[in-house]
């Protein structure tokens, strides 16, 4: 996990940066994860119900997990009911914990000529001794649902068409539903992941905002949040950002979900912080929920621009 460190030597002296907050509130509004979520299922699920209906095959979707995470279990089987129930066809592969590097190469190789299969997602991390980066380099980026093959990052970078890792899209989709233009705004990214991090600062640029991203070796990492109009939390350290932290009327979205005996936390305090900012996300019910929703629409798109849907009357769709 990502460790930050609230004080350090900087001083908060650097000019202000002037712009108008999204809104201003005593008690921030919730952006509405689950809500917002249940709503993409559904056109989704009617999407799949009309192709069914036309006599077309439907999305399918490969799941591959590698040992015995207990974590990634849940997260997989969360995944395979939301699959089944948008009408998706869902292929779980599990491979045990002492599987080599090529035993999962082949099947990855196997699902990317498998014309009925149109995301390959392979649940992370894997085991210790797995090179996790040439497995993702193994999936064909026509079926790279998570969006995390170096070629769809690359074109996300340049602002080109690519699929977008499932958590930052959710996030994206999430401030626009509600509104929340990034234009002209500071945003401030609490992490730098490759699956969070760098791609949600990089498509808040793509929208205008002025991006600073803060991670362990960055000093008083509070300057920059005070000042911040739009932050996002993906560092996994509970209650991290307090309110102290933030500016009145900010837009706080946590991605973090820690695991303490008292429940599910955030990255965020959410009920000092829901004090000064004007929309704030829950854990659990925000982001959450968004990341699984937008796994199925990646999915979905996926499939439209298949060889399935592209081939013309009379010709066999195949996989590239």
């Amino acid at each position: 996990m990502t460790s930050i460190q609230r004080k350090g030597s900087l001083a908060c002296s650097r000019p202000a940066f002037r712009m108008e907050t999204v809104h201003i509130m005593e008690i921030a509004q919730i952006l509405d994860g689950r809500k917002t979520a249940a709503s993409v299922r559904e056109r989704i699920r009617t999407s799949v119900e009309d192709l069914r209906l036309s006599g077309k095959p439907v999305p399918g979707l490969a799941v591959v997990l590698v040992g015995e995470d207990p974590a990634s279990k849940v997260y997989v089987g969360e995944k395979e009911k939301a699959c089944k129930a948008v009408g998706f066809n869902s292929f779980l592969f599990r491979l045990p914990e002492g599987s080599t590097e090529e035993q999962i190469l082949t099947l990855v190789r196997k699902l990317n000529g498998d014309p009925g299969v149109h995301g390959i997602l392979v649940q992370l991390p894997l085991p210790d001794g797995i090179d996790a980066s040439a497995v993702i380099e193994a999936i064909d980026t026509a079926k790279d649902v998570d969006g995390f093959h170096p070629l769809n990052m690359g074109r996300l970078v340049m602002g080109l068409k690519s699929v977008q890792p499932c958590t930052p899209r959710g996030i994206m989709y999430l401030l626009k539903e509600y509104g929340i233009d990034p234009s002209g705004k500071r945003a401030v990214v609490l992490g730098r992941s490759n699956i969070v991090g760098k791609p949600v600062a990089q498509m808040l640029m793509s929208d205008n905002a002025t991006v600073t991203i803060c991670h362990s070796r960055t000093p008083g990492v509070e300057c920059y949040t005070r000042e911040a109009d739009i932050i996002i939390s993906a560092i996994g350290k509970p209650m991290f950002l307090t309110a102290s932290m933030v500016k009145e009327g900010s837009v706080v979205v946590d991605v973090g979900i820690n695991r303490l005996e008292e429940g599910l936390v955030g990255d965020v305090d959410f009920a000092e912080v829901r004090e000064k900012a004007s929309w704030i996300t829950p854990v659990p019910g925000g982001i959450g929920p968004m990341t699984i929703a937008m796994l199925l629409l990646n999915t979905l798109e996926l499939y439209l621009e298949s060889d399935i849907m592209t081939a013309q009357p009379g010709q066999k769709g195949g996989s590239s």
